[in-house]
């Protein structure tokens, strides 16, 4: 019976080096806002931690060997992602950043040697980004709602619709769009295909761009409100079969919410180190605020959260490493996902609470984390439509009782029970009236 709650020594090695890096290199790096973003902070910043951690056998690590990276399972990917997860910065140098990840994923699986040559390595190499355009303002991220269509004209399929959402679509080279093919299709999630599709080709036009949260101006943010008017791509822009966007976009979007979640861990344990730290900093008239009950429920409530939530996380990827079938996980992945907003907004609002004024203010991460929360309420399915789904994976091991009382009802249960020991309660019976006779006749 194998049943371990241990790392591997050597594994333990690397995660220990990405916790000094994080703390030493990473972090740092992370406060001087746009400057290493840019073209030349990237080069001057990014590029050299990126180089470190490909030298440590560590950049993009959820691919196989054949794409560069370690083909890790998702347990280590798990533990991996606890540590990067606490700082927005982290996966864009070990090249694991969203949607770039998922995007090339489907282009490894599905794409022809021309689409990944043009679009996977470049990918991979971090030298070019994608956006993941499939949402759209009228029905969101359901497809059988999707209005944007491609129609095969000669060798070339024209595409016109909007599209909201397209997360780095102001800085991405490709667009992985969605498109209806085959409105006429008798299987309706049959009728929806994906297309690689330049971000130069005339008529795609980013509406604006909008932020997340609150502030700042409007069309300054990094989700794209795109718009494709006549815009023409040949025949082999198509990803995959026609048709088949729906079965692609499941193995693009499994994946992709179990590694939110195995991040959102890390950024709660930021939120609850912060709050602990408070707590033994911060006094009041009556001492400090870790000797105050309310104060220690709220540090407690926060852990056992925590670790409920991570090791659900960390069964979850062992589940998949063991089964390789996202399929016969969907439960779990959509347990994790459910729970993982909830986790993260509870935390992050009692550490936010804890540090008082300033705890709401920008100067701390704090709404930013809250606002994040939600964001995983929203991103890659909502929370409703998860918890549907793990309802019915796990309502489809029950078979119905229709008799008029249910087989748990307990003076049933008594009946059968003394039916299946209708013996010994007869030789039981007996001997206590022996014992009766005994000690009357003593």
């Amino acid at each position: 019976m194998a049943w371990d709650f241990e790392t591997d020594p050597e594994f333990q090695k690397k995660l220990d080096w990405i916790e000094d890096f994080m703390r030493e290199e990473v972090e740092p790096l992370s406060h001087l806002g746009m400057a290493a973003h840019g073209p030349l902070g990237r080069e001057k910043f990014i590029k050299p931690l990126q180089d470190k951690v490909k030298a440590q056998g560590l950049w993009a690590c959820h691919l196989g060997p054949e794409l560069g990276g370690q083909g890790y399972g998702q347990l280590k990917l798990g533990l991996m992602n606890e540590k990067l997860g606490r700082n927005g910065l982290a996966p864009t140098i070990f090249g694991c950043q969203a949607p770039d990840t998922g995007n090339a994923e489907i282009i490894a699986h599905y794409g022809t040697d021309k689409q990944k040559e043009q679009y996977l390595w470049p990918l991979l190499n971090g030298e070019i980004r994608s956006a993941f355009s499939m949402s759209e303002p009228t029905g969101g991220s359901d497809p059988l709602t999707f209005r944007t269509r491609a129609v095969l004209d000669g060798d070339e399929w024209v595409i016109n619709g909007e599209k909201w959402y397209s997360t780095n679509a102001r800085w991405a080279k490709v667009l992985v769009v969605y498109a209806i093919t085959d409105p006429d299709a008798k299987d309706p999630y049959r009728r929806t295909s994906i297309f690689l599709v330049p971000t130069d080709t005339p008529g795609v036009r980013i509406i604006r761009n909008v932020a997340v949260g609150a502030g700042g101006e409007i069309g300054g943010g990094n989700e794209g409100y795109v718009e494709y008017k006549d815009v023409r791509v040949p025949y082999d822009a198509l990803l995959g079969e026609r048709g088949a966007a729906f079965v692609i976009a499941q193995v693009r979007l499994g994946g992709g919410r179990v590694h939110h979640a195995m991040r959102t861990v890390g950024a709660c344990k930021h939120a609850l180190d912060l709050m602990c730290q408070r707590a033994v900093s911060r006094t009041t008239r009556d001492g400090r605020l870790a000797d105050l009950q309310m104060v220690q429920e709220q540090i407690a409530d926060s852990w056992i959260a925590l670790e409920s939530f991570r090791l659900l996380v960390l069964r979850t990827a062992w589940l998949i490493d063991k089964h390789k079938d996202y399929n016969m996980v969907r439960k779990d992945i959509a347990a994790i996902k459910v729970a993982m907003p909830k986790v993260y907004n509870d935390i992050a609002t009692k550490a936010a609470h804890l540090h008082g004024a300033l705890g709401v203010s920008n100067e701390m991460p704090f709404m930013h984390m809250v606002t994040s929360s939600l964001v995983m309420g929203i991103a890659d399915g909502p929370t409703e439509v998860h918890k549907v789904t793990l309802a019915k994976q796990v309502l489809k091991d029950y078979r119905p009782d229709n008799d008029l009382f249910p087989k748990y009802h307990i003076p049933r249960l008594r009946e059968e029970a003394q039916e299946k020991f209708s013996k010994e309660l007869s030789e039981m019976k007996e001997e206590y009236a022996r014992r009766a006779r005994d000690a009357a006749s003593a």
